[in-house]
């Protein structure tokens, strides 16, 4: 496809929703995984939990329930990366067939794209679910070598190697969380994505209506106050 096409399938409004989209998603993922921000994330308060599970790994005997843990994890980002994968799948089979979508496109909308403009506004989600795809892969790879580094530490907390093999792996199931988290974001911004079947003007409105939603879960969530000061027998969300 060349830029005088590409032209011709943007219009000034969709350039500057996608520019909105494109900015949007690196900010907000930035933001969210600054460690040394004055307020952080509900993802590096979580890192923090994870640092200080590791170190009590040390001393807890048995270790069974951190091999429960690890595994659930690693289940989760392979449910996730199962389910990213088949709504790839069924993207792409409808990039290849856009007619019974583009027929309800044209129902709702005025003006509704040209075949060759539907298909790349179906692309853009494609692209956002193989990133998705991709970073849950990475987390499951990453969360199974936390495991191996887990069973490397020493049963004797007086082991020099005990504490700093514990930070190692709790490192590693950092990187792990935060793939899992940007696979997380990439899904909601696929979602946002298939607005933009319905013009510009939507794609802004459910990207800045994702970008809300995924700030007020790490910044203004009652599980952020809990993990900031749990208060007795409150629960996380």
């Amino acid at each position: 496809m060349t830029l005088d096409t590409l032209a011709s399938l943007l219009s000034p409004f969709d350039a500057l929703a996608l520019g909105v989209m494109a900015l949007g998603w690196y900010l907000l993922g930035w933001r969210i995984e600054k460690a040394d921000a004055k307020t952080p994330s509900v993802t590096i308060l979580m890192a923090d939990y994870r640092r200080e599970w590791l170190v009590h790994f040390v001393t807890r005997q048995p270790r069974i329930y951190d091999a429960s843990v690890i595994s659930s994890l690693r289940q989760s980002t392979n449910w996730l990366a199962s389910t990213t994968l088949l709504a790839l799948g069924g993207l792409l089979a409808l990039i290849g067939n856009p007619d019974p979508l583009r027929g309800v496109a044209q129902d709702l909308v005025l003006d509704a794209p040209s075949e060759r403009a539907f298909e790349m506004r179906l692309l853009l989600a494609a692209l956002f679910l193989s990133h998705g795809f991709l970073k849950f892969l990475w987390s499951n790879r990453l969360f199974g070598y936390a495991s191996i580094m887990m069973s490397t530490v020493p049963n004797d907390p007086e082991d020099p190697l005990a504490y700093p093999r514990a930070r190692q792996a709790a490192e590693i199931n950092i990187r792990a969380a935060f793939n899992f988290n940007r696979g997380l974001r990439a899904t909601y911004f696929a979602l946002a994505s298939l607005a933009w079947l319905f013009g510009p003007w939507t794609l802004l409105a459910s990207t800045a209506f994702v970008i809300w939603l995924i700030w007020s879960r790490e910044y203004a969530s009652h599980s952020r106050a809990v993990l900031l000061d749990p208060p007795p027998g409150t629960r996380a969300e």
